[in-house]
């Protein structure tokens, strides 16, 4: 935890019986990735211990955009694309929360309420109890402004909108808590508030810090980019390998942060050392696949990367690039199939992993900035495997 907005009173109500908390999550992509998954953590943990979790996921929020921690205005989504990332997100909650039972999750759309508001009404109902003095000392506002970037109106209104859905989720589903990361503070508190000043209805906030690794990176960043929860987005055995690369002293503190595992097992392997702590690792990245991904991926994962770094095979569960057979007789620049793949974030970060001699094809170091795939490098199931480093592999497969 890292804010709450009365941690004492949360704390009696709890005890006193069941409750309902919220997180939400607007649709700007077909998936979620790991940045979200302390949240969802927070749900299922919310759940585990007799409460009832909802997501919702913002049908009506993402027509607006947060700018929370951003620079610029997100692009405006259609009608269309909202409701397809919206159909992909839902897929990811089945694997982490339970939607049936006496507690069982829900999955709920702020466009039931959020589109169905008059504006004219919504400003003498609701509007009244912002303060814009307020509203610009919020970090999502004050941030723009202090950059100099410009903060559409529209967006100006996001704060309203969330403090809003916390509202209706109050007097629908009788919901008293919302959560979310430290960047979400200044709108939770606005629910808060608003809930206080149109009902004199108690409700309450809590947050998750920024989580960071061990040597200050925020926690999720790649050099390939998001860690996706979606498996079109991110293959389940990149997902593992994310997990596995973990450093050696994050290990405990992520096994207790988004894995099921008991206290006592993850204080057994926090005590192991030296190359021991590469079977943490392992044990961390297959509880933290089976969760989002189901045991039967984890457990695909793992065999494949004993293949690829016990035995040296291949596994075909890697990331694939297809490349027609035509042009690779032709030649193919190697750092375009290393960026196509994921293994590097840029095409000048593939020149620099091949000058730094990071760069293999087949198990072979290449030290060529221009080196070419071709068909010669093939072997007889048409597949070629191209690697960054000890733990990035890929591989080109010729159609």
């Amino acid at each position: 935890m890292h804010q709450c907005t009365d941690l004492e009173t949360l704390d009696e109500r709890l005890l006193a019986g069941p409750a309902v908390a919220y997180v939400g999550f607007d649709c700007t992509a077909d998936s979620l990735h790991v940045g979200h998954l302390m949240s969802i953590m927070l749900l299922r943990l919310f759940q585990q211990t007799g409460n009832r979790p909802i997501a919702l996921l913002g049908g009506g929020t993402t027509k607006i955009g947060d700018p929370s921690g951003k620079d610029e205005a997100r692009k405006l989504l259609s009608p269309e694309e909202i409701q397809r990332n919206m159909a992909e997100i839902r897929k990811t909650f089945v694997n982490f929360l339970a939607f049936e039972g006496p507690n069982a999750a829900m999955m709920v759309d702020n466009a039931e309420w959020l589109d169905e508001l008059k504006y004219i009404p919504l400003l003498r109902d609701i509007g009244r109890h912002f303060s814009v003095n307020r509203m610009l000392t919020m970090d999502s506002v004050r941030l723009r402004l202090e950059r100099q970037q410009p903060l559409s109106f529209l967006e100006f209104n996001y704060s309203i909108l969330q403090a809003y859905d916390f509202l209706e989720l109050a007097r629908r589903y009788g919901c008293i808590l919302q959560m979310g990361g430290s960047d979400q503070w200044g709108n939770i508190v606005a629910g808060v508030e608003l809930a206080r000043r149109v009902e004199d209805r108690e409700l309450f906030g809590l947050t998750t810090p920024l989580i960071t690794t061990a040597s200050g990176a925020k926690m999720g960043k790649t050099a390939a980019g998001a860690v996706w929860l979606n498996p079109a987005r991110l293959p389940p055995y990149d997902y593992w390998q994310f997990w596995r690369n973990t450093e050696d002293a994050d290990v405990g503190r992520f096994l207790k942060l988004f894995t099921d595992l008991p206290l006592s097992e993850i204080a057994r392997l926090e005590r192991l050392e030296g190359a021991e702590i590469n079977e943490a690792k392992k044990v961390l990245a297959f509880e933290a696949t089976k969760l989002c991904h189901g045991a039967a991926a984890a457990e695909a994962a793992a065999e494949t990367a004993r293949r690829v770094f016990e035995e040296g095979s291949v596994g075909e569960e890697l990331p694939t690039v297809e490349v027609a057979r035509a042009q690779l007789e032709q030649g193919q620049p190697l750092i375009h199939l290393l960026h196509g793949a994921g293994l590097v974030a840029s095409l000048s970060e593939g020149r620099r992993q091949i000058r730094q001699g990071a760069v293999r094809v087949n198990d072979a170091p290449v030290k060529d900035e221009l080196w070419q795939l071709t068909t010669a490098d093939l072997d007889e199931k048409g597949v070629a495997k191209i690697s960054v480093g000890r733990k990035r592999h890929a591989l080109v497969r010729a159609y």
